[in-house]
């Protein structure tokens, strides 16, 4: 049976730009006829995996710069320049049965997603082979000088996040994963577009006589409160860990931490946006995963005082007792809450938990028992 662990967060951000367009703007959508600002998902998945990574202590890279790194590290081993260059090319050209193609100044011509670690065994990799490199190095067709089994085995390496996350890469098919996580685009639960903000800098050692600005220039930025949504198949993470019970729980607690409390870091100097989620939803599903976001379909209005959070958390609220009813509460193994007041009562959301942590917990423990690997 798989069983999906779906996150769902209201959270209002105050003036930002977390995520910009080709022109510099905040990202929008157009959804229930009302214009949206919109965040990408691989502009908060990346926070997210930062965060996972952190946790974990297994940083992973997603770069085109492997043959540059390794050129260095060889370099700094004391290697020459030009057979650490010529190495550092061997190891994408001998990835797999036809390599992988270099562009100029070195770097792989598609992003690889692997441990950071990799980098010092395949400079390791080079060392045992240095004097095939030497004998290789000047000749017009190299072909594959390192052993392509042992560069492929450390490209296909996986870390936590990769396994969550997942990998493609065409060019190794077998380093291929197909990641357990989904995240979705956050967009704001109302009405919302970008404004713009014209500012100066002032130059500080501009003489008392003279007068100006030694820069000026406009940006735009935006304000709102967001419905974000994630989902994690159990089943998928447990088979990319080979069945690990115990790090599944805490890759799973990791995600959901990050999830909630990670920011996109753009601007972050000019506008500093630290906000938490005001309204946190967690449930453990089986067969399908469920998103809250057509809650919100029909753009949330301003509450007396003009807010819109307290009439985004009734909005989720209602629209989940809906669902529930539809659906009549089949194939859910949990579902619970924590919101910003506790006096505030939903009854669509589950159980009310009073922390961010105590809700993860509970999630974690539905989603994946913790005598589960002793069954």
């Amino acid at each position: 049976m798989t069983l999906y662990l779906d996150l769902s967060a209201l959270q209002s951000v105050p003036a930002a730009n977390l995520n910009r367009d080709d022109l510099g703007s905040p990202k929008q959508v157009r959804y229930g006829n009302a214009s949206r600002i919109r965040v990408s998902s691989q502009s908060w998945k990346r926070a997210i995996r930062l965060g996972v990574e952190q946790d974990l202590g297994e940083k992973a890279a997603r770069t085109r710069l492997v043959p540059a790194k390794v050129q260095h590290a060889l370099q700094q081993a004391g290697w020459p320049a030009e057979l650490a260059a010529f190495a550092g090319a061997q190891v994408a050209a001998s990835a797999g049965k036809k390599g992988i193609g270099t562009e100029a100044a070195g770097h792989t011509s598609v992003l690889l997603f692997l441990p950071e670690a990799a980098i010092d065994e395949l400079a390791a990799v080079c060392a045992e082979h240095r004097q095939a490199l030497e004998a290789a190095q000047g000749k017009k067709k190299p072909g594959q000088v390192l052993p392509p089994h042992l560069i492929e085995q450390i490209l296909k390496r996986r870390t936590a996040s990769i396994s969550l996350l997942g990998r493609m890469l065409a060019e190794l098919p077998d380093a291929n994963v197909d990641g357990a996580a989904q995240v979705a685009h956050a967009f704001t639960t109302h009405a919302a577009e970008p404004q713009r903000d014209y500012f100066t800098a002032v130059d500080d050692w501009l003489g008392e006589a003279e007068t100006g600005s030694g820069h000026l220039d406009t940006a735009e930025f935006s304000a709102g409160v967001f419905y974000r949504y994630a989902t994690v198949n159990v089943a998928d993470l447990l088979k990319n860990l080979e069945g690990d019970v115990k790090a599944a729980r805490t890759v799973l607690s990791s995600f959901a931490e990050h999830f909630l409390l990670s920011l996109p870091q753009a601007k972050k100097n000019s506008t500093a946006p630290h906000t938490v989620p005001d309204l946190a939803y967690l449930a453990v599903r089986e067969h399908r995963p469920l998103s809250l976001a057509a809650a919100f379909e029909t753009p949330v209005t301003g509450d007396p005082q003009g807010g819109f959070s307290q009439p985004s958390r009734h909005a989720l609220d209602a629209y989940a007792g809906n669902i529930n009813r539809l659906t009549g509460h089949r194939n859910r193994r949990f579902h619970g809450h924590t919101v910003i007041n506790p006096e505030e009562t939903y009854t669509g959301l589950g159980t009310a938990h009073d922390s961010f942590d105590q809700l993860i917990d509970a999630a974690v423990e539905a989603a994946v028992p913790a005598g589960q690997d002793q069954q």
